[in-house]
């Protein structure tokens, strides 16, 4: 697995580890595709913008559907001191 930046301290809300618990699956099959780049369901211009973000140090977002069909974010700042794994509606 090719890393493409820093985690940072990893956090999730009550929300994702209940939707993640609710799909019968773990966060990190997720975590490790936000590591890599693939930034799962978002659009063409949020993908471009997480790839100048990789370049310029901004915040990264990543968007996945659980089996379930409930989706989960993945938000790493800017610094790169935290990620966190949330619902969208929990922004």
């Amino acid at each position: 697995m090719r890393l493409k930046f820093r985690l940072g301290q990893l956090v999730a809300t009550p929300g994702a580890l209940d939707a993640l618990k609710e799909a019968s699956t773990g966060f990190l099959p997720y975590v490790s595709r936000h590591l890599e780049g693939d930034w799962g369901e978002i659009s063409p211009e949020d993908a471009a913008e997480n790839e100048l973000s990789l370049r310029e140090g901004f915040r990264l977002l990543s968007a996945y559907k659980l089996p379930t069909g409930c989706k989960i974010w993945l938000i790493t700042e800017a610094d790169r001191s935290a990620t966190t794994i949330l619902l969208p509606e929990e922004y």
